[in-house]
Formats: structure tokens, sequence, C-alpha cells
């Protein structure tokens, strides 16, 4: 990709969404919806299919009208209050997921479509084409590039009018696995270069956390948790959250003070908790051995190895502790399924996040 040398840095503004609420026919697809994305952050809208993470992104762009809610730009409002600003005045540039080039415009005619027409055949988008390594391309047509290539077209686009914010939705999902990953590299650098808020829309927690400076968990329409990759990993809202944004342990226990009693012996707690709870615990939190060898001097339970997930780097086993079905990340040392294991929390893992258990009935 080009170094940055064509002159001013793009629009450093702050997003701000609150309260923004949007039904289709009846059904609600935000409710209450709140974001923020600093000057220069990368905000990953994280959620499953359905959960309200495109529309949330067309209403920022002024694709969608919400029914309520209010979004600044650069702390200028461009809804609520009785204001909405058409999308081509909100300094928004948006890349689409099927990248939405017109196939019949040249390259440089896609590129400079957002553009005034007098700037049109101007250095410009020459200039955004060098930017994001297409440098030579204005006279080639859409049809006859690969699909990085067009998705870099996609992304040229949206900059070359200077936007103070840039959202993507599923910009990498039309891409095969390993272009994927390489183009994925090359956007987060550009994007870092550059300087401009982003927003992007995914549904793979790898992309989100690799991608985002801040992730942004969406579940049915509401924004449940915004928070650094680490921190939403580690202290998720809610046992959902947990198991979305990776494996976990999900133990029913009984809490007193800092310490709960689990099927995997005595977990230390984040916070302080009384009664029932249930406490999540990490695969790789986790230490097992062949059962009778001692887990690193700690007594740890006994269970059964049921299945074997080979990853390369390491594995991904689950144990039958009792009733309970456990994961645990560790390397590979030859597992064997039906073998007999001690499973216990490794003397590393950090405190352990818990939630109180609602009492039945």
């Amino acid at each position: 990709m080009a170094d940055l040398s064509y002159g001013a840095r793009v629009g450093d503004r702050t997003l701000a969404v609150a309260g923004l609420a949007k039904s289709f026919d009846g059904t609600p697809a935000l409710v209450a919806a709140d974001l923020t994305a600093d000057p220069g952050q990368v905000v990953a809208v994280l959620g499953p299919s359905g959960s309200g993470k495109s529309t949330l992104l067309r209403c920022i762009a002024g694709l969608e009208r919400p029914d309520a809610g209010s979004i600044s730009v650069g702390g200028v409002p461009v809804f609520g209050a009785g204001v909405d600003v058409a999308p081509e005045k909100r300094g928004v540039g948006m890349v689409f997921q099927d990248w939405a080039l017109f196939p019949h415009l040249t390259v440089g005619e896609n590129v400079g479509y957002g553009l005034p027409r007098a700037d049109r055949r101007g250095p410009r988008v020459a200039e955004v084409l060098d930017l994001v390594g297409l440098a030579g391309l204005e006279r080639r047509m859409p049809g006859t590039l690969s699909g990085g290539q067009q998705q870099r077209v996609a992304l040229a686009r949206a900059l070359a009018p200077r936007p103070g914010v840039l959202l993507l939705d599923e910009p990498f999902s039309n891409l095969d696995a390993s272009l994927r990953t390489r183009i994925r590299d090359d956007v987060h650098r550009l994007l870092l270069d550059v300087g401009i808020t982003t927003v992007f829309v995914t549904h793979d927690q790898a992309e989100a956390f690799v991608l985002g400076d801040s992730v942004a968990l969406v579940h049915d329409g509401r924004v449940v948790q915004q928070a650094t990759p680490r921190e939403l990993y580690r202290r998720p809202v809610s046992p959902w959250a947990a198991g979305f944004v990776g494996d976990a342990n999900l133990l029913a226990a009984a809490a007193s003070g800092r310490w709960a009693d689990t099927a995997l012996g005595s977990v230390t707690l984040a916070d302080e908790h009384h009664g029932a709870v249930t406490v999540l615990v990490r695969p790789e939190d986790l230490v097992v051995t062949t059962d009778g060898s001692g887990a690193a001097g700690r007594i740890g339970t006994t269970g059964s190895l049921t299945r074997i997930e080979y990853l390369g780097h390491d594995s991904l086993l689950t144990l039958a502790v009792g009733e309970v079905a456990v994961r645990v990340r560790t390397r590979d040392d030859g597992w064997t399924a039906g073998a007999a294991v001690r499973v216990s929390v490794s003397a590393d893992a950090p405190p352990a996040t818990a939630w109180p258990t609602d009492p039945v009935g």
C-alpha cells in the first residue's frame, strides 16, 4: 500500500449513537442501541445474524431512518430532535457487503462517483487508488479485477470524499479464506495509517478481536456491551455474551465472597458473590493430565476424555466430569478418546467472572 504522502489525514471525528430504535413492520430491529467511536478508533460491531448490526450501520449512514434516538458525527447532530441530515452530507463513507460497484463505469469513475463533478477528473481519484494499492488501474473495468481488488476499489470510493467516519458492512465476507486474511490485514494497516474513525460490522469473533480497538456486542437489537476485546472476553456482561465471544465453560457453583465451589473445585472470583452463581472458566484456564499424574500439584477432579479437536498448535478437548461437559484447550500430547484424566483450574488463571443464578420458580 502507498505511503500517506498525499496530504492531510482523513478526518478524526467522534461518532456518538444514543437510544437508537428501528422497527420494520412492527418487528423491532434496534432497541435503544448506544454506540460510541472516538477519533481514529476502529469499532467492531459484533453479533449473530439478525441481531440488528447492519440496521445500526445503515441508520448511521442515513440509509434507514430510525424511529427514535440520536446520532452525531464530530459533535454535530445528524439525526434526532428534528434533525435528519441527508446521507451525502453526514461526512460518512460506507463500504457495502457486496461492494456495490457500478459495472458499466471504470475504476476511476467508480472512485470519483461521490466527489463533486469538478473534482472527478482531478488528482483525488489517483491519490486514493494509490493509497489502497491500485495505482494505475483507473481505466480498468470492475469485472476485470479480482475480488480483493474490487473490495479495495469500494474502499477507495468511500475514502475519496474525505469522510469523518468510515462504515464497513461485513467487508471481507465475499472473499475466500486465504485472501480474506491478507486483505483484512492490509485494510487494518491502512485504517491505522489514515487515522479515520471506523465502524465495521462482522459476525466473526476473531475478526472483531483482531481489528477492533473496541467491540460493540449486539444481541436482539441492543448493544449489550461495548468494551476492549480483552475486557469483553474476560469480563462479559452475561453468560450469553461469554459464549458468543469464545469457548466458555459455564459452571453452576456456590459462592462465598471471592470464592466459588464448582465441579472443578474451588475457583477465585473477580467480584464478591454469595449463593448460587454461574461461573465462567475459559478452556485455556484449565490444566488436564492423565489420571493419577497430578496437575501442577493441584488436586483437581477426575473425568473422561470424550472428544479431541486437533487444531495444529494445540488441541481442544471435551471432558465428561460427572454430568458436566468441560472444554479444555491444551497442547497436543497424543490424547486418546476415552482416557481417564484429571482436570483442575490453573494456578495462573485470572479471577473468574460470575453471575448470580436466578432461583427456579
